[in-house]
Protein backbone atom coordinates (compact mmCIF):
# COMPACT_ATOMS: atom_id res chain seq x y z
CA UNK A 1 0.00 0.00 0.00
CA UNK A 2 1.76 3.44 -0.90
CA UNK A 3 1.30 6.06 1.14
CA UNK A 4 1.79 9.60 1.26
CA UNK A 5 1.62 12.62 4.60
CA UNK A 6 1.50 16.28 4.33
CA UNK A 7 1.63 18.73 6.91
CA UNK A 8 1.21 22.33 7.11
CA UNK A 9 1.13 24.40 10.54
CA UNK A 10 0.52 28.54 11.40
CA UNK A 11 1.11 29.94 14.79
CA UNK A 12 -1.06 32.88 15.33
CA UNK A 13 -2.87 34.88 18.61
CA UNK A 14 -5.62 33.15 19.84
CA UNK A 15 -6.26 30.26 22.05
CA UNK A 16 -7.35 26.52 21.05
CA UNK A 17 -10.73 26.51 22.27
CA UNK A 18 -11.37 29.87 20.47
CA UNK A 19 -9.54 28.48 17.14
CA UNK A 20 -11.88 25.00 18.24
CA UNK A 21 -14.80 26.75 17.50
CA UNK A 22 -14.15 28.14 14.34
CA UNK A 23 -13.67 24.57 13.43
CA UNK A 24 -16.43 23.04 14.74
CA UNK A 25 -19.28 25.64 13.30
CA UNK A 26 -18.56 23.49 9.75
CA UNK A 27 -21.48 25.03 8.00
CA UNK A 28 -19.73 28.38 8.16
CA UNK A 29 -16.35 26.99 6.41
CA UNK A 30 -17.69 28.38 3.19
CA UNK A 31 -17.57 32.22 4.81
CA UNK A 32 -14.14 32.01 5.80
CA UNK A 33 -12.43 29.24 4.04
CA UNK A 34 -11.21 29.97 0.63
CA UNK A 35 -11.43 26.38 -0.87
CA UNK A 36 -15.01 25.35 0.53
CA UNK A 37 -17.51 25.26 -1.27
CA UNK A 38 -19.66 23.29 0.99
CA UNK A 39 -19.84 21.70 4.21
CA UNK A 40 -22.36 19.57 5.85
CA UNK A 41 -22.41 17.72 9.30
CA UNK A 42 -21.70 18.16 12.96
CA UNK A 43 -18.14 17.43 14.57
CA UNK A 44 -19.22 14.53 15.86
CA UNK A 45 -17.24 11.04 16.51
CA UNK A 46 -18.84 8.65 14.14
CA UNK A 47 -21.19 10.89 12.01
CA UNK A 48 -20.49 11.64 8.22
CA UNK A 49 -19.53 14.66 6.79
CA UNK A 50 -20.70 16.22 3.06
CA UNK A 51 -17.61 18.66 1.75
CA UNK A 52 -16.85 19.82 -1.59
CA UNK A 53 -14.01 21.96 -2.17
CA UNK A 54 -11.88 23.59 -4.61
CA UNK A 55 -8.14 23.22 -5.12
CA UNK A 56 -5.72 25.79 -6.21
CA UNK A 57 -5.75 24.90 -9.04
CA UNK A 58 -9.16 24.83 -9.77
CA UNK A 59 -10.18 21.06 -9.32
CA UNK A 60 -13.33 20.74 -7.77
CA UNK A 61 -13.32 18.16 -5.11
CA UNK A 62 -16.85 16.19 -3.58
CA UNK A 63 -16.37 14.15 -0.84
CA UNK A 64 -18.51 11.91 2.18
CA UNK A 65 -15.81 11.43 5.12
CA UNK A 66 -16.53 9.90 8.80
CA UNK A 67 -15.30 11.73 11.60
CA UNK A 68 -12.99 9.77 13.75
CA UNK A 69 -12.23 12.52 16.68
CA UNK A 70 -13.49 15.34 18.06
CA UNK A 71 -12.05 16.45 20.98
CA UNK A 72 -12.74 20.32 21.50
CA UNK A 73 -9.95 22.55 21.60
CA UNK A 74 -7.28 19.68 20.45
CA UNK A 75 -8.39 17.84 17.36
CA UNK A 76 -10.99 17.20 14.81
CA UNK A 77 -9.66 14.48 12.16
CA UNK A 78 -11.88 12.78 9.36
CA UNK A 79 -11.49 10.06 6.71
CA UNK A 80 -12.57 10.17 3.61
CA UNK A 81 -11.86 7.72 0.89
CA UNK A 82 -12.30 7.52 -3.29
CA UNK A 83 -15.29 5.11 -4.17
CA UNK A 84 -13.83 2.04 -2.39
CA UNK A 85 -11.31 1.40 0.59
CA UNK A 86 -7.96 1.34 -0.99
CA UNK A 87 -8.31 3.35 -3.84
CA UNK A 88 -7.43 6.78 -2.46
CA UNK A 89 -7.91 6.99 1.32
CA UNK A 90 -7.28 10.28 3.37
CA UNK A 91 -7.25 10.95 6.87
CA UNK A 92 -7.45 14.92 7.89
CA UNK A 93 -6.53 15.75 11.28
CA UNK A 94 -6.74 19.33 12.08
CA UNK A 95 -4.64 19.74 15.46
CA UNK A 96 -4.36 22.66 17.89
CA UNK A 97 -2.26 23.55 20.83
CA UNK A 98 -1.30 26.28 22.95
CA UNK A 99 2.07 27.92 22.68
CA UNK A 100 2.31 30.20 24.88
CA UNK A 101 -0.59 31.93 26.86
CA UNK A 102 -2.97 33.59 23.94
CA UNK A 103 -0.93 32.01 21.38
CA UNK A 104 -2.71 28.79 19.91
CA UNK A 105 -0.60 26.60 16.89
CA UNK A 106 -2.65 25.04 14.57
CA UNK A 107 -1.35 21.75 12.49
CA UNK A 108 -3.07 20.54 9.82
CA UNK A 109 -2.19 17.34 7.99
CA UNK A 110 -3.53 14.65 5.67
CA UNK A 111 -2.14 11.14 5.83
CA UNK A 112 -3.11 9.57 2.34
CA UNK A 113 -3.47 5.75 1.07
CA UNK A 114 -3.93 3.27 -1.50
CA UNK A 115 -2.68 2.84 -4.86
CA UNK A 116 -3.61 6.03 -6.71
CA UNK A 117 -0.96 7.70 -4.67
CA UNK A 118 2.02 7.34 -6.74
CA UNK A 119 -0.08 9.08 -9.39
CA UNK A 120 -1.55 11.46 -7.70
CA UNK A 121 1.74 13.27 -5.92
CA UNK A 122 1.73 17.01 -7.75
CA UNK A 123 -2.43 16.94 -6.56
CA UNK A 124 -1.23 15.87 -3.03
CA UNK A 125 2.26 18.04 -2.77
CA UNK A 126 1.61 20.96 -4.75
CA UNK A 127 -2.09 21.92 -5.09
CA UNK A 128 -3.34 20.28 -1.76
CA UNK A 129 -0.08 21.80 0.57
CA UNK A 130 -1.25 25.24 -1.23
CA UNK A 131 -5.04 24.57 0.03
CA UNK A 132 -3.74 23.57 2.93
CA UNK A 133 -1.75 27.10 3.73
CA UNK A 134 -4.39 28.96 2.70
CA UNK A 135 -7.11 27.31 5.18
CA UNK A 136 -4.52 28.05 7.54
CA UNK A 137 -4.01 31.66 6.63
CA UNK A 138 -7.97 31.80 6.82
CA UNK A 139 -8.26 29.99 10.28
CA UNK A 140 -6.07 32.79 11.91
CA UNK A 141 -8.31 35.35 10.63
CA UNK A 142 -11.30 34.07 11.48
CA UNK A 143 -10.17 33.49 15.02
CA UNK A 144 -8.88 37.22 14.93
CA UNK A 145 -12.32 38.71 13.63
CA UNK A 146 -14.03 37.15 16.39
CA UNK A 147 -11.52 38.41 19.42
CA UNK A 148 -12.07 41.85 17.87
CA UNK A 149 -16.36 41.50 17.78
CA UNK A 150 -15.76 39.61 21.57
CA UNK A 151 -13.69 42.54 22.78
CA UNK A 152 -15.55 45.67 21.32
Amino acid sequence: MFTREISTEIEFSGTPDEAWTVLADLRAWPEWNPGVRAMEGEAIEGTRLRFATTLASGRKVSLRPRVLVAEPGRELRWRGRLVVPGIFDGTHRHRLETTEPGRVRYVQSERFRGVLVPFLRRLIDVETVRSFAATNEALARRVAELRERSAA
